[in-house]
């Protein structure tokens, strides 16, 4: 049964990508990382196999996320299992109504004076 039971979620992240799609551009997931790593520890790749015990136990004692990294770059992060987060829809219409509510929200607390568009143009220049 998927997921199994655990109080860990372990997620691997792979390279960068920039290629399209089916849908579009891939994300980031190192630029994804990099505004997580100014709250979440780093650790080391070698760092976490010596001592991956005692970092397991301080991810799930203390719900503590860390980013992992290989060479001083982000490869994975670490965070505490959670169902909710881990749930996967029971049909695309919920998928989507779930995406158009998370929007609506992002939406109604939008606080910037510019819009996304203009925010969007600038990232592309």
């Amino acid at each position: 049964m998927f997921p199994p039971k655990a109080d860990v979620l372990f997620v691997i992240l792979g390279p960068p990508s920039t290629q399209p799609t089916e849908g579009g551009m891939m994300w980031s997931p190192s630029a994804l990382l990099d505004a997580k790593e100014l709250t979440m520890p780093s650790i080391g790749l070698r760092h976490l196999k010596t001592h991956a015990s005692e970092v397991l136990r301080d991810v799930h004692d203390n719900r503590t996320r860390y980013v992992v990294t290989s060479r001083n770059r982000p490869i994975a992060v670490i965070v505490p299992y959670s169902p909710q987060e881990v749930s996967e829809p029971e049909n695309g219409e919920q998928a989507w109504a779930e995406f158009l509510a998370a929007g609506e929200q992002v939406r109604l607390a939008w606080t910037s004076p510019s819009s996304a568009a203009d925010i969007l143009r600038q990232i592309r220049r």
